[in-house]
């Protein structure tokens, strides 16, 4: 895994934001080295992004928890 630049934090939030349909969505660069992107929905962190380069080629993953809590009532 690779840390990732301002401008490539940037590009993928625009893309994500497009793929997903949410403008509150935001990439987050972690607050000091070692730890990883955070994903956010209006302010709210809702899992990790992770880079990999293999053989020259660039992918992201990630990673989203959802909690049972956060589920609305079953019927």
């Amino acid at each position: 895994m690779g840390a990732m630049s301002s401008s490539e934090l940037s590009r993928l939030q625009v893309c994500l934001r497009r793929l997903l349909g949410s403008p509150g969505l935001t990439v987050n660069a972690p607050p000091r080295a070692g730890l990883s992107v955070e994903l956010a929905v209006n302010g709210e962190v809702v899992g990790t992004v992770h880079r990999d380069e293999d053989e020259g080629e660039v992918s992201y993953a990630i990673h989203m928890t959802v909690l049972e809590e956060d589920l609305p009532p079953a019927k």
